[in-house]
């Protein structure tokens, strides 16, 4: 699919609409998470949410005739995948959000398109413009502000907080590096053995380090995880790939820059979580810098900067 080329814009009503609805539904699994490890062990809750997703996926998928991927390369980089982009980023948001806020994790992947910057070059050899790496440095001190600000004076809560900054490596390393290799392979389809591979290596990871921990599954708990794997995974990645056929890439990219608003005002408004007013300042530093690294490229390599997670 070659979104660039393709692309018309915001033309209709269901264009914003669905944008809207994106920024929400992501913005809103953030707390939703939160929520859900306070009744469920991180890992186990994480496993499950990724099996009810890959299964709706996989039913889709199957319900649309799609084409699964037919060589061993094909499969070696959804498995590589599996593993960088899913994960390793949302079993450190899941162990994470039982320690820090909803907010806090949402504003430090805000960073993510930072990283992807720094990893680009070294990865692909593509250049940064010097205004883009400024607003690197700039921006990663808005991120430390958030580390030692925003993050509880406990040492649980900085491995919590480092636990989030290595998932965005993590998936920034993975936008980068597998972009070419997946080209061939349907979104959804590679979106459903993503987290295929995902959900075993979460049961494994549940099965190893959670045993005997006891799940209490409350009404609050169970409507998170379908918030999660139904509207947050199959709902939400839909509505994503359906834009793709008008928007360009690098328009959707800027949901990023919208996630962490949504997510740190539901975390005020719903769960009452604080947020300090150097952590609101640093925040707006972040989301500019973003803001300014994405516009300092140009379209190609925009789209090569609005590769996402969301939980």
């Amino acid at each position: 699919m070659n979104s660039a080329s393709a692309s018309t814009g915001f033309t209709s009503s269901k264009h914003y609409f669905a944008y809207g609805a994106l920024c929400l539904l992501w913005g809103s699994t953030w707390i939703a998470v939160r929520v859900l490890v306070r009744d469920v062990p991180p890992f186990r809750a994480a496993s499950i949410r990724f099996v009810l997703a890959a299964a709706i996926l996989g039913l889709a998928g199957a319900a649309m005739k799609l084409q699964f991927p037919r060589s061993a390369r094909e499969w070696r980089s959804q498995a590589i995948l599996g593993i960088t982009m899913m994960t390793v980023p949302y079993a450190a948001v899941f162990w994470a959000e039982q320690h820090i806020t909803a907010s806090l994790t949402a504003l430090l992947f805000a960073s993510f398109p930072l990283v992807v910057a720094i990893w680009s070059p070294i990865l692909t050899g593509q250049t940064v413009p010097r205004r883009a790496l400024f607003s690197i440095v700039v921006g990663f001190g808005g991120t430390a502000a958030l580390f030692f600000q925003g993050v509880p004076y406990s040492r649980v809560g900085r491995l919590s907080a480092v636990a989030v900054l290595i998932g965005v490596v993590s998936a920034a390393w993975a936008t980068v590096s597998a972009k070419r290799e997946v080209s061939l392979t349907n979104p959804l389809v590679s979106t459903g053995i993503q987290m295929a591979v995902a959900a075993v290596l979460t049961t494994t990871a549940s099965l190893t380090f959670e045993r005997g921990q006891e799940s209490h599954w409350t009404a609050a708990s169970l409507s998170m995880l379908l918030l999660l794997a139904v509207f947050g995974s199959a709902v939400a990645f839909s509505l994503y790939y359906w834009l793709l056929r008008d928007i360009a890439a690098y328009q959707l990219g800027t949901i990023d820059l919208v996630v962490p608003l949504v997510a740190t005002l539901e975390g005020t408004l719903l769960l009452r979580e604080y947020i300090p007013p150097l952590m609101v300042a640093a925040m707006l530093v972040v989301l500019g810098a973003v803001l300014v690294v994405i516009r300092s490229e140009g379209p190609e390599e925009a789209i090569s900067l609005s590769g996402r997670i969301e939980t």
